[in-house]
């Protein structure tokens, strides 16, 4: 790690990047979470049942009864266990004038680290899963000629697999989104606000899907998670990914965070530790809730 820098006069605020919130609380939130059976330490069970169709209907006899229901469980083992570890020294926290603090240091972490890894992981599992499962993503070039008939087209093979039409949501890239608010054939409506005069051009939704825009660096196909999460060689983009909730679950096995105040023990420094232990997975039944565009990066 870098020396600390240290400033006689420093004010007490950290001018940090601007860093946005979580982009996939929906699918973070997914209400299968609450379907969910674990097992042992880190495997959990997705209940299934089948049934058999109906049949004609015999007036001469009241027939025989035989089961007609089977119920499996689809096994995912988690494997995202992730935690985060550092001391301050009281020292430090004196002559940087108290920007070095605890309090400071958790916040950019949830921020610039924590809450950005989540994103990732989640666009990364998500594609990771739909190909594991025999899928391919759309490689379309996208254009404001053709970025609607793309999505169109991630729509329908939605409405042929019978996936709800309340509730998809999709995330695309900035670049993908301007694209969609100059999208040739898309029917615009301009809102302009009193008194201000203020023009709203955004496009929020698309035949009533949620639209919601994720930085490009967290929308890749693969990360290094060695340190942090930064993407991997090799990693396409991820322009669009229509998806349902209903595809996904996100367990989460674990979560602790503890902070150590200075003793002899810990040599006269705080010490904070935080630990996640969670995965994301798509329903083998439910993959066609999942669609992407990708495109190669060289």
């Amino acid at each position: 790690m870098p020396v600390l820098n240290y400033a006689e006069l420093y004010q007490q605020a950290l001018q940090q990047k601007f860093t946005a919130g979580l982009h996939f609380q929906h699918c973070y939130n997914t209400p299968n979470n609450s379907r969910i059976k674990f097992t042992n330490a880190k495997t959990i069970q997705i209940p299934r049942i089948d049934v058999t169709g109906m049949v004609d209907v015999n007036r001469d006899s009241i027939g025989t009864f035989g089961r007609k229901v089977d119920n499996t469980w689809e096994p995912k083992t988690l494997t995202h266990d992730r935690e985060f570890r550092t001391l301050v020294d009281p020292v430090d926290v004196d002559e940087t004038n108290m920007a070095v603090t605890i309090a400071n240091i958790t916040n950019v972490f949830n921020t610039e680290q924590k809450i950005p890894e989540m994103d990732k992981y989640m666009a990364s599992k998500m594609y990771s899963e739909f190909t594991s499962f025999g899928q391919v993503a759309d490689a379309t070039a996208l254009t404001e000629a053709n970025i609607l008939s793309v999505y169109d087209n991630l729509m329908e093979q939605m409405d042929e697999a019978e996936v709800p039409a309340e509730g998809r949501i999709l995330y695309v890239t900035p670049a993908v989104n301007k694209m969609l608010k100059r999208a040739d054939d898309l029917q615009r409506y301009t809102l302009v606000s009193a008194p201000g005069g203020a023009v709203n051009r955004a496009v929020r939704s698309l035949d009533e899907v949620q639209i919601q825009v994720v930085p490009s660096v967290r929308m890749r196909t693969a990360y290094d998670f060695t340190v942090g999460a930064v993407p991997a060689v090799g990693a396409d983009q991820i322009n669009m990914c229509l998806c349902h909730p209903l595809s996904i679950i996100a367990p989460q096995k674990y979560e602790f965070v503890s902070l150590q105040e200075p003793s002899a023990v810990t040599g006269g420094k705080w010490l904070y530790y935080e630990r996640l232990y969670w995965d994301v997975f798509l329903v083998e039944r439910k993959v066609p809730g999942c669609k992407f565009n990708i495109t190669a990066i060289a």
